[in-house]
């Protein structure tokens, strides 16, 4: 029993700040999609299922689509870069390892709005890279690099590779080389020990970055707003016009419920398949 009361004593501040800043916000904004809303913005008195009915908007659709398929390849293209880099860092003696992980951990010290916007200067449409280019015929007069889904992508997979690199480093740390050697022993190519082998080994480094990258990149607005056009917008950019210029909150209140039930969803029914499999596996104690 003092072993279990100093264990509750442990896990309360982290619970209580989660619970306050976390749970709290979320059920306020649940509670504020059922607020109907004031013609000059705001929210008004009583309840109104209004904002929530407004989710059957024809153009939501096509929005959530291209939310989620620009998330998908970020998450996707973030992995693919980020897991050569943790092999190669994991591998390395102490001293250099640790030089790797502040060179990935120095963007952080930037402001993050004052990256996006150095990126929309390199894209920018009378930048040097558009006219090197031009020059060499591989961008038309009229095309460009800015306001396009190619321009979030892009700015994206750079903001967001340092959050994919550290799990898979953390993962491929605590990982046996050793098992590596022993495939090649076995006739083994390089990539496929590097598929059959590693990946597995790493494999709940690659879930925690998925979700890291994934996750955020659902509710981004700041890129697709910065470097982005009309054709990219994404769910995060209509949350923020409903909010901010429209004023109509629980609109957007709404579109934020249905974002956090997307993503939460999901999680659960993962979590409980995976406490399920593990109860099926635990052995009889009879």
């Amino acid at each position: 029993m003092q072993k279990r009361r100093a264990e509750i004593l442990l896990t309360l501040p982290s619970l209580a700040w989660l619970v306050a800043f976390v749970l709290v916000p979320l059920l306020i904004v649940f509670f504020i999609a059922f607020k109907p809303s004031l013609p000059q913005g705001g929210i008004g008195e009583g309840w109104s299922t209004a904002a929530v009915r407004a989710l059957a908007n024809p153009s939501y659709p096509e929005l959530a689509w291209r939310t989620f398929w620009i998330s998908a390849l970020t998450t996707v293209l973030c992995l693919v870069l980020a897991l050569p880099v943790a092999f190669y860092m994991a591998r390395l003696a102490h001293a250099w390892r640790a030089r790797l992980l502040l060179l990935v951990i120095v963007p952080f010290w930037t402001n993050f709005v004052i990256r996006v916007f150095a990126w929309q200067q390199i894209l920018h449409a009378e930048g040097m890279l558009a006219q090197c280019l031009r020059a060499i015929h591989l961008l038309g007069p009229a095309d460009s690099l800015l306001y396009n889904a190619g321009a979030v992508v892009l700015v994206s997979v750079y903001t967001f590779l340092p959050f994919a690199i550290l799990p898979l480093f953390a993962a491929a740390e605590k990982f046996d080389f050793g098992l590596l050697d022993a495939a090649r022993d076995l006739g083994a190519k390089p990539l496929r020990a590097f598929v059959s082998v590693f990946l597995p080994g790493v494999r709940q480094g690659i879930v925690t970055a998925v979700f890291v990258v994934f996750i955020p990149m659902l509710g981004s607005y700041v890129i697709p707003d910065m470097v982005g056009g009309t054709d990219s917008e994404m769910l995060g950019n209509k949350i923020a016009q409903r909010n901010f210029n429209d004023r109509n909150i629980p609109q957007a209140a709404a579109l934020s419920g249905a974002l956090t039930l997307a993503v939460l969803i999901p999680i659960l029914l993962r979590r409980r398949r995976c406490n399920s499999s593990d109860s099926t596996m635990k052995p009889s104690t009879r």
